[in-house]
């Protein structure tokens, strides 16, 4: 059965794409939640109105997280952890807590959004990956530093 798509489904197909499924599928759930029409004139048309909408607020919204990555770049956070005397933590600083170091300095970031390959363990300067979007990206720098005894 052949479907024009209302929404992005992932794994199936963008906007307007028209995508052959089956028929249970379509029945059950893609046509019911109105995330799909019945191929026509009509709903090609209202379709591609549309996308060219979801276009422009996606370059918007491109556009405002370009504008967050490149104060991100300029930004750093400082992370204090307790350590010995070589300089190894006694825990570790993960994704979450650059993430909340970045709340904290007024940057809206989710912990899923840092990239980190493993945690860090040691105390130094670290570049770390944020991943905004699909296509915009930017790195922070990362103080770890000793915990100031109190």
């Amino acid at each position: 059965m052949e479907l024009l798509l209302k929404q992005n489904i992932e794994h199936l197909g963008r906007i307007g794409d028209v995508v052959k499924v089956k028929p249970g599928y379509a029945r059950n759930y893609l046509l019911p939640r109105g995330l799909a029409v019945m191929v026509t004139k009509s709903n090609v048309a209202e379709i591609e109105r549309a996308r060219a909408l979801a276009l422009a607020e996606e370059q918007k919204r491109v556009a405002s997280l370009q504008d967050l990555a490149t104060k991100l770049a300029e930004a750093s956070v400082t992370i204090e952890g307790r350590a010995n005397a070589e300089g190894h933590l006694f825990g570790s600083v993960t994704n979450s807590n650059v993430a909340a170091a970045l709340r904290d300095k007024g940057f809206a970031v989710e912990d899923k959004q840092v990239r980190l390959e493993n945690p860090l363990k040691e105390i130094g300067v670290y570049d770390v990956l944020v991943h905004l979007h699909a296509d915009v990206e930017a790195k922070v720098k990362v103080w770890v530093v000793q915990q100031k005894v109190q």
